[in-house]
């Protein structure tokens, strides 16, 4: 079932190519965020309910992504500053923004993503003040790619990037259909409570 998915601002979620395909593949449905280095206030903040996910191999490392999803890794790698573009396959649109602090709470999501559980732990304890956003996300599918010519201003650490105001509209197909997108978020909603 196509249907289309509008963009208020053409806006995109830097996001490691190895995680971008597990969601593009109905893998998982969350990302974990605490904010880039580069964020100018420095902590995460959700800047649209509606975004495009940019792959990049920025930090993605195969030691930090399960055994499972190492071949993720060694054929998604792309967003780098030698590609001279990067290609857009998915929008995302947020079901909830789920604040974790603690590291019990963390370790019920293990199997939700493809993350090792030590990244998990690590990205949690970075600005141990902070909360990690752990972002519940509904996945489209665009019916065909478009692609990014690469700047130096998408490059670095940093969650959100603007992208070209004429981007091409696409019609969208959800990666999971209702009922199986809304169960595993019922799963990781139930996980979360212990």
């Amino acid at each position: 079932m196509t249907q289309s998915v509008r963009l208020q601002v053409p806006i995109a979620l830097k996001e490691w190519a190895a995680a971008v395909r597990a969601l593009g593949e109905g893998r998982q449905i969350l990302v974990m965020r605490k904010g880039g280095i580069h964020e100018e206030t420095r902590q995460f903040q959700v800047e649209s309910d509606t975004f495009y996910l940019f792959p990049n191999a920025y930090h993605q490392k195969k030691e930090l992504i399960k055994p499972a999803f190492h071949s993720y890794v060694e054929e998604e790698q792309t967003g780098s500053s030698e590609q001279e573009s990067v290609a857009i396959r998915y929008v995302a649109q947020l079901a909830e923004d789920v604040e974790v602090l603690d590291e019990a709470k963390l370790a019920r999501l293990s199997s939700f993503h493809i993350w090792t559980d030590n990244f998990a732990v690590e990205r949690l304890k970075w600005k141990k003040k902070q909360p990690l956003h752990v972002l519940l996300l509904r996945i489209f599918r665009l019916s065909e790619p478009i692609d990014i010519p690469m700047r130096s201003d998408y490059l670095g650490c940093k969650s959100w990037i603007r992208l070209p105001d004429d981007l091409p509209q696409r019609e969208t197909e959800p990666v999971l259909s209702d009922a199986a997108f809304e169960e595993e978020r019922r799963r990781i909603k139930e996980a979360l409570k212990g």
